[in-house]
């Protein structure tokens, strides 16, 4: 790292802050075994897969004495999937578990996610190399990888370095499907008697990775303060012009969570949740009219401006544009074929038409030529519609624009309709931690270490109670084959841990449905601002609207 900025400097002082019971020194910290817990579906299905890791209890930590926990160890760390704010302070809080306990173990790092185990592609980390990144965001420590261990060559590569490197245990911290592959490698290790513990750590800033055991993924607090901090410059920004339609579309491909925080953090006019979608099964005119009805309301009022919230994954909840998804990859492999030989979309279409249910045509027919090119064009490794790459603010623009015309050809409508696209995803992946994050990673790296030093696999770190001042935290671990389902992954049903959607039945959401009505014709914009890391403790401490009405008496 080269030159640093005056708040990186300042940064690097912070000190991050623990629950009680994981300030005690190592050896004064016991385990406390809970109830057993087993998953509410599909449990025999993930007792077979996972006959060694199945069915463990809840564990907390207390005050007592482990005597085991001082004693040399060597673990490796990884990080797997997209960054979030607060990786390197799951690292630091961990290699300080490690190194207080012993200053002679040592904390490996595995370069570039799952790739570098598999590759033994590692470096021992350092007290230089760990001060250099304290409180600060990005993976960059040591870099991130969306490698899944599945294969046979995958697992014995792994289970070879982990052994030849000596590991006593290995950290990955990640999402669900991350966290999936740390489920699936301590069952292997276990199953094979390897003697390497696996432990997870709960990442992602969709917010997707949390159940009735994770309070929040990390990275979502500080991610959503990125995203409301942008949106709320944005509305005073809209308040000012008045004459300007912002359509801004946020991070969440297969969950509203951002979203909904988002929406709850700065009042827009309009915030789209996939699952409502889904559960009322809304159609795309549906989605259509119901935003047109409110530009018209507030052009009515003179007010030719607003800002409407789409989630990234949008197509994914609509049933129309489900059902094409569904069948365009289903024979893809075949379409491909032909489809190399066609440059025009038009002779795509001409092609496809007959091939696809008349419902499915019909929803292609009706996007946008660009729109509808993306969907016959994007395509991941497996060949599978790349959804996030999808344009939806722009399909959404079109076709309002499309609908407000034909308003106001039949004098329904007399106001300008001047739209702005907008993306906010990156730019909250690998900020500064907020101080909630900064504090929860670290106390969840400790977690993990304290997880190791009491003999445990097949859990993933869990702090509690975040609600409150950190002090009253509670710190301990969940088997991660209790928040599995099965999944159909590639044509194949595999135990997978489930995402999580947004709850219709929650506070957060109820408290949207509330206040959405009067906050899409009354101008309601709140300007939440940008992150603060010093000062009065409701600006730098405040948690995310979600968590404080999940957790509201």
């Amino acid at each position: 790292m080269s030159t640093i900025s005056v708040l990186q400097s300042a940064r690097y002082k912070f000190q991050p802050d623990l629950p009680v019971v994981l300030k005690q020194d190592a050896t004064k910290i016991q385990l406390e075994l809970g109830q057993t817990v087993v998953p509410e579906k599909d449990a025999d299905k993930i007792k077979n897969a996972y006959p060694k890791t199945y069915g463990m209890p809840i564990v907390t930590f207390k005050a007592g004495t482990n005597t085991d926990a001082n004693k040399k160890r060597r673990v490796g760390v990884l990080l797997s999937g997209g960054q979030a704010p607060g990786g390197h302070n799951v690292i630091s809080g961990l290699y300080d578990g490690l190194k207080a306990a012993n200053k002679d173990s040592e904390l490996l790092g595995f370069h570039l996610g799952p790739g570098g185990l598999v590759k033994c592609d590692y470096e021992i980390l350092t007290d230089e190399k760990i001060n250099a990144y304290r409180n600060t965001g990005g993976f960059d420590i040591i870099g991130s990888g969306r490698t899944k261990i599945e294969t046979d060559e995958q697992v014995n590569a792994a289970i070879k370095n982990v052994q030849d490197l000596k590991l006593d245990a290995l950290v990955i911290v990640g999402g669900d499907d991350s966290n999936t592959n740390a489920a699936f490698l301590a069952e292997c290790f276990k199953q094979r008697n390897v003697p390497v513990q696996v432990i997870g750590v709960p990442k992602t800033i969709d917010g997707d990775l949390k159940n009735e055991y994770i309070e929040t993924s990390f990275g979502f607090d500080t991610a959503t303060k990125v995203y409301s901090g942008l949106v709320g410059s944005l509305e005073r920004d809209t308040d000012s012009a008045k004459k300007y339609w912002n359509i801004v579309k946020l991070m969440g491909r297969s969950a509203s969570h951002v979203t909904l925080e988002v929406a709850l953090q700065c009042h827009p006019n309009v915030t789209l949740i996939g699952e409502e979608i889904a559960e009322k099964k809304m159609s795309l005119t549906q989605i259509l009219d119901n935003i047109c009805d409110v530009i018209v309301k507030r052009s009515a009022n003179g007010e030719d401006f607003g800002v409407i919230l789409i989630p990234e994954g949008i197509v994914e909840f609509i049933p129309e544009t489900v059902n094409l998804i569904s069948e365009l990859n289903k024979n893809w492999v075949e379409y491909e074929k032909v489809y190399t030989t066609l440059t025009t979309l038009d002779a795509k279409k001409k092609w496809l038409n007959g091939k696809i249910s008349k419902e499915a045509y019909a929803t292609l027919d009706l996007l946008p030529a660009a729109i509808a090119d993306q969907f016959l064009g994007l395509r991941d490794p497996h060949g599978n519609i790349m959804v996030s790459q999808i344009e939806t603010d722009k399909l959404f623009i079109s076709m309002i624009k499309e609908r407000l015309a034909k308003l106001a050809e039949a004098g329904k409508y007399k106001g300008t309709f001047s739209p702005l696209a907008q993306f906010y995803g990156y730019e909250g992946r690998s900020v500064f931690p907020s101080n909630f994050d900064a504090n929860y990673c670290y106390a969840l790296g400790k977690t993990a270490f304290m997880l190791i030093a009491n003999g445990q696999t097949g859990y993933i770190a869990n702090v509690r109670n975040l609600s409150k001042p950190v002090a009253e935290w509670t710190a301990g671990g969940v088997p991660l084959t209790v928040m599995m389902n099965v999944e159909l992954r590639k044509g194949v049903w595999k135990p997978v841990i489930a995402k999580s959607l947004v709850d219709l039945n929650g506070k957060p959401f109820a408290e949207l449905a509330k206040n959405r009505d009067e906050w899409a014709i009354k101008t309601s914009y709140v300007c939440p601002g940008p992150i603060q890391y010093f000062g009065p403790d409701e600006c730098c401490n405040r948690i995310t609207e979600t968590l404080r009405l999940e957790k509201q008496a």
